[in-house]
C-alpha cells in the first residue's frame, strides 16, 4: 500500500478576524496543496515569544474558524514552546504566540501545536487498502536512514486527496522530501 509524502513545513492557518486585523484583505493564491481548495498564499508573517521569533512563516487557505500555528519541535526550541502534538483543531492548552506583519502584531493563546503525522484518504482509500476500523497505522520508510513511522493517524473525508503528511522533523530524520512514496503497514 503505497502513500505520496507531503512534507508539511511550518505554517499558519488564520480565522478571519486574525486575517482582517493583519492584512485587512482576503489572501493572494500563490500555489494550490493537493488537497482539494487548499494554497499556500503569498502572505508570510512572524511568529514570535518572547524567548525567540520565527520570520516568513507562509499562510495557508483557505481561511478557518481557528488560528492554528503548526511548528516543528525544532522550531519550539526556537521559540521556547512546548507545544502539544495534536490533530488540527484541537487546540486546547495549544501554546500562545504572538502573530506578526509588517507594523500589526496580535496575540493568539492556545494556537500552537505540533501537527499529528497522519494521512489523508477517502472513504474509498478506506476500503481499497484495506484499513477500515483504524484509526491509525505505520509507515515504512525505505532508503539510507530508512525505519518505521508509528502513529500515523488516518483522516478521512469524501474530499481528501491520498497524502501522506509529515513534519519537517519527522522528513528530516528519514532524508526524506516531498513527493517520496512510502509503504503503509497496518
Amino acid at each position: 500500500m503505497k502513500v505520496k509524502l507531503g512534507v508539511s513545513n511550518r505554517h499558519v492557518h488564520l480565522s478571519e478576524d486574525v486575517l482582517n486585523y493583519l492584512f485587512e484583505d482576503q489572501l493572494t493564491v500563490k500555489r494550490e496543496l493537493i488537497q482539494k481548495g487548499h494554497y499556500a498564499s503569498e502572505e508570510t508573517v512572524t511568529i514570535k515569544t518572547n524567548k525567540g521569533s520565527i520570520e516568513n512563516v507562509r499562510v495557508l487557505g483557505p481561511i478557518r474558524s481557528y488560528t492554528q500555528v503548526e511548528i516543528s519541535k525544532t522550531d519550539a526550541y526556537k521559540l521556547g514552546l512546548n507545544p502539544p502534538v495534536r490533530d488540527s483543531g484541537d487546540l486546547k492548552n495549544a501554546e500562545t504566540v504572538t502573530i506578526s506583519y509588517k507594523d500589526k502584531e496580535i496575540e493568539v493563546k492556545e494556537s500552537c501545536i505540533i501537527a499529528n503525522r497522519h494521512i489523508h484518504l477517502t472513504p474509498d482509500d478506506v476500503i481499497n487498502y484495506g484499513l477500515e476500523g483504524l484509526d491509525k497505522v505505520s509507515v515504512k520508510c525505505e532508503g539510507i536512514k530508512g525505519g518505521t513511522l508509528d502513529k500515523v493517524f488516518l483522516k478521512v473525508d469524501p474530499s481528501f486527496t491520498l497524502e501522506l503528511h509529515l513534519d519537517t522533523d519527522d522528513a528530516n530524520s528519514h532524508l526524506l522530501k516531498t513527493g517520496d512514496v512510502l509503504n503503509i503497514i497496518k
